[in-house]
């Protein structure tokens, strides 16, 4: 009998260890509450924007108080690992109305970046798998042939002279600058216009910096040809801060090499982002196709021109040039340069070019590739 009792009660301990088991199972153990970051508040600043009073960052976030010299771009490399990604963080703020400018102080919310992803160590039956690149595609990025630091330092030629262009587009004289010991002003610097509300200045109002480079310019084939115009440049941008009857207090934005007080404040439109799409029809001798333009212009009195630079040709929109197209950079050379008499020559590749502004007669040109120094007087072409 006690023999009959002990097989049963073993018989029955596997099934209470089940129900034990099922009973586990089903209770499903209570979850750690996800952690709530504490709201962060904002330090009182100037901004263009109406910044969040405070931020409360989310899971693997945090906050990037804005400073001096910052860039969506930059931040995106900083924290994302790729400046094309900047769209990202601007998503998580929409505060900012337009991602070209964020002011010190202004609060952004950012991706943790990889730290945040966790350091806890991956299980053995996978810590040494390799990724099959066969199946991860490279992505492609695009290039820009022209962005907003080009914008800022873009040279043109004007017809006539720049104080009749300067009135004609409604610019106003920049008469001095608050720290009158310094004669180049960067990003938070402030200067002082020619112009205020009986001109229609209002508080907010953005204008592009231009100067005058080069008075009655000539082209380099004609020195004592026709006068083809005044060549002026842009500086950066200025926003209004303070307005009087006519004058008016603007604060420096943004710049690459400083404001100087010799400029124009011209009113500002948005610049468009050009994407270039390189041509692959690159060998030499390189097929000369109208309109056959010439450089007749290469900024900062440089005898050269390389990747990034821009450049003035002698050929515009009546020629058929339009923003955007890609020209190749050629230069002609005689073939047997000893013999004086022989005339036969050719030409190789340089490099390439995007219009990036047209006049009637003349364009401006970014300098995209070059295989050696580019020079007054190579040929750009179709």
């Amino acid at each position: 009998m006690c023999q009959r009792n002990r097989v049963c009660a073993i018989a029955v301990i596997p099934f209470l260890a089940l129900g034990l088991f099922a009973r586990t199972q089903g209770e499903a153990a209570p979850s750690a509450a996800p952690a709530v970051s504490e709201a962060v508040k904002t330090a009182a600043h100037s901004s263009r924007w109406s910044y969040p009073k405070e931020v409360t960052p989310g899971p693997n976030q945090k906050i990037h108080s804005v400073v001096k010299g910052d860039t969506l771009w930059d931040l995106g490399h900083t924290y994302l690992g790729n400046p094309f990604a900047w769209p990202q963080i601007w998503e998580l703020n929409k505060w900012v109305k337009d991602p070209h400018w964020i002011y010190p102080g202004d609060p952004l919310l950012v991706e943790g970046g990889r730290a945040a992803l966790g350091s806890g160590t991956a299980p053995e039956d996978v810590a040494n798998l390799q990724p099959d690149i066969r199946l991860v595609p490279k992505p492609v990025l695009g290039e820009y042939g022209y962005s907003f630091p080009d914008f800022i330092q873009l040279p043109f030629l004007v017809p006539g002279t720049a104080e009749a262009y300067f009135k004609q587009i409604g610019a106003f004289k920049i008469v001095g600058e608050q720290d009158e010991t310094r004669h180049m002003m960067a990003p938070g610097d402030f200067l002082y216009l020619g112009g205020g509300a009986d001109q229609g200045v209002k508080v907010g109002d953005r204008l592009v910096v231009t100067v005058v480079i080069e008075r009655k310019f000539h082209h380099p084939e004609a020195p004592r040809g026709p006068v083809l115009g005044d060549i002026v440049q842009q500086q950066g941008v200025v926003r209004v801060t303070e307005v009087h009857a006519a004058k008016s207090v603007a604060m420096v934005e943004r710049s690459l090499d400083g404001i100087t007080t010799e400029g124009y404040a011209a009113p500002f439109a948005e610049p468009p982002v050009i994407t270039a799409k390189l041509r692959t029809d690159i060998a030499s001798p390189v097929p000369i196709k109208d309109p056959l333009s010439r450089i007749i212009f290469i900024p900062e009195t440089k005898a050269t021109a390389a990747y990034g630079d821009m450049v003035i040709v002698d050929r515009g929109a009546s020629d058929g040039l339009t923003v955007g197209d890609i020209l190749l950079s050629a230069r002609s050379v005689l073939m047997d340069p000893a013999d004086k008499k022989s005339t036969e020559s050719t030409n190789f590749y340089l490099g390439q070019a995007m219009v990036v502004r047209t006049g009637e007669h003349d364009a401006t040109c970014r300098i995209l590739r070059s295989t050696r120094e580019i020079l007054l007087g190579d040929v750009l072409t179709k």
